[in-house]
């Protein structure tokens, strides 16, 4: 059995969205994520920003990114659970960090932010709901 699989197996709240729904959501994403964090990674490398700016938004990358191979991969509810806190953790310290020096990342990232907290609420709810 696959990770996709697997997944469909597990206890979900009702309110869980379709899986179909899930592509389309992380295509619009991360084309917010590529411009914005584009734009940050770019003041970062001419010293516009300091390293600690940038910081959150490649912790950011990295935590989102690992989050597949956690949930579908490991197939571990609870380390995924710990892997979406921290990406919406690194996402509102990235937020905070970039907004004195261009408020408009900030402001894109409004998007991400509302899916990252949706997703955190069904992970958590899926993490309880099969412990």
């Amino acid at each position: 059995m696959n990770g996709y699989a697997w997944y469909s197996q597990l206890k979900k709240p009702f309110w869980s969205p379709p899986a179909w729904l899930f592509g389309p959501v992380w295509t619009f994403l991360y084309i917010l994520i590529i411009i914005s964090f584009g734009k940050v990674f770019l003041m970062a490398w001419k010293k516009e920003i300091g390293l600690m700016v940038a910081l959150p938004f490649v912790l950011n990358l990295i935590f989102n990114f690992a989050f597949t191979s956690i949930q579908f991969g490991l197939r571990n509810n609870y380390l995924a659970a710990v892997d979406i806190l921290l990406i919406l953790g690194t996402l509102v310290w990235a937020m905070i960090a970039i907004y004195p020096h261009a408020p408009w990342i900030s402001y894109i990232q409004i998007p991400y932010l509302l899916w990252v907290l949706f997703a955190t609420s069904l992970q958590l709810t899926v993490t309880w709901l099969n412990r």
